[in-house]
């Protein structure tokens, strides 16, 4: 008897035959002997539909509020799952995230996991009932519903697997594994059938849908045998199905170059005429800091008169955030103009083979410089290289270093 993990995205539940489907594939896990928690998404779209609620009604809204709006999508779904499992003669309940309890810090809408109480889920298990658990979700110290950010049922699936000392987490989604780059935008794309846990942590973090960028890291850290699989294959998965996230020592031919990520969710945000300064970039970056604003590409220049222009990418979601916390910080920092441009898009090339291979970079910047584009922003880490580029030349650049890259599927 294995105790697994199972979660399903939106696309997964998105309506009562898709549930009925999920629910039939769980019952084959018990039907072997397997006891088996299910996490589950909102139904798909509700999430965003919740959010633009939220938005409209306030663009700087209560963040503690927000959370109690949109983490009812989940409680639905689990509801709903339940009943069609049991309506299959499955042992099976609901549990929400602050009924496990699953506790988190309380930065709302961006809350990280700090424990999982699992006995009574472990309880219930060891006699045979399911658990359907809602993703996404768990409560803060001040007893408060909180959410984990978008995409963050993967990481509560990754988290219950964990703390239930699961022996895998299987992530069920629309697609049937991890691919070089969106086989929507480059039909040659090739399935992985392995991919470690880096390579998988860096695509995830700069654009690839396939996994949240926090489960992964969890999924690293605490050793969680992750894989990706197709919630549309009406069987039982077999060993060699889907793509597996593992220790790159498991990976025996290492590829300069595994995948191209993109990402449409950053915006660039310019501070001209900066004073050049010991503490301004501390000032800042606080300042964002202190509202929850992530910053990911940062590039100075420094002028001849004394100031500096400072370039960085933020999540659109959180330009509103961003343009307040700088404007109360403007008397103390005195830049001269914030510039924003949301109309820009991250382009990463990752592979664990660059470490010891040369030219990646250039192999880069001179597929880009062939197809006329312009790169604003570089960024770079030991198995990563970013660019920013204008967002009309998504495509265009995706499908262009796939080949460079030589990713192509003959």
């Amino acid at each position: 008897m294995a105790r697994i993990v199972m979660k399903f995205g939106g696309t997964s539940v998105a309506n009562l035959e898709r549930i009925r489907n999920v629910a039939r594939r769980v019952k084959r896990e018990v039907d072997v002997g397997n006891q088996v928690a299910v996490v589950v998404s909102a139904m798909s779209g509700v999430t965003n539909q919740l959010v633009a609620w939220c938005t409209e009604l306030s663009p700087l809204h209560d963040a503690r509020e927000y959370d109690a709006v949109v983490a009812t999508g989940e409680q639905v779904t689990t509801g709903l799952l339940a009943i069609a499992l049991q309506e299959l003669g499955v042992d099976a309940r609901s549990w929400q995230g602050w009924q496990i309890p699953l506790r988190t810090d309380n930065a709302h809408g961006k809350a990280r996991i700090q424990a999982i109480e699992g006995g009574e889920l472990i309880r219930r298990m060891e006699t045979g009932q399911v658990a359907v658990v809602a993703g996404f979700q768990g409560i803060g110290p001040d007893n408060r519903i909180t959410t984990l950010g978008r995409g963050g049922s993967d990481t509560s699936a990754v988290a219950l697997a964990a703390g239930l000392q699961a022996e895998r987490c299987d992530i069920y989604t629309d697609v049937d594994g991890v691919y070089t780059t969106d086989p929507r935008i480059v039909p040659k794309a090739r399935k992985l059938a392995r991919i470690a846990y880096e390579e998988m942590l860096e695509l995830a973090s700069v654009g690839a849908k396939v996994l949240q960028t926090r489960s992964v890291e969890l999924a690293m850290n605490e050793r969680v045998r992750v894989r990706v699989l197709s919630s549309f294959k009406d069987e039982l998965a077999g060993e060699t199905e889907g793509t597996l996230v593992v220790d790159e020592d498991e990976i025996v031919e290492k590829e300069n170059v595994s995948g191209i990520a993109y990402s449409r969710d950053e915006a660039k945000i310019t501070v001209r005429r900066v004073p050049d300064r010991p503490g301004i970039a501390a000032s800042i970056f606080g300042a964002l800091n202190d509202q929850n604003v992530n910053v990911d590409m940062i590039v100075q220049n420094i002028s001849a008169d004394g100031t500096t222009d400072m370039t960085f990418t933020v999540g659109k979601a959180d330009l509103p955030r961003a343009r307040a916390a700088l404007a109360d910080v403007k008397p103390q920092i005195g830049y001269a103009e914030l510039l924003e441009d949301p109309d820009v898009a991250k382009i990463s090339v990752v592979g664990v083979g660059m470490r010891s291979h040369a030219g990646v970079a250039n192999t880069m910047f001179r597929a880009l410089a062939d197809k006329a584009i312009n790169i604003q922003v570089i960024s770079t880490s030991e198995i990563k290289v970013s660019v920013l580029i204008g967002a009309e030349y998504t495509e265009l650049a995706v499908r262009a270093l796939h080949t460079a890259y030589g990713l192509d599927a003959s």
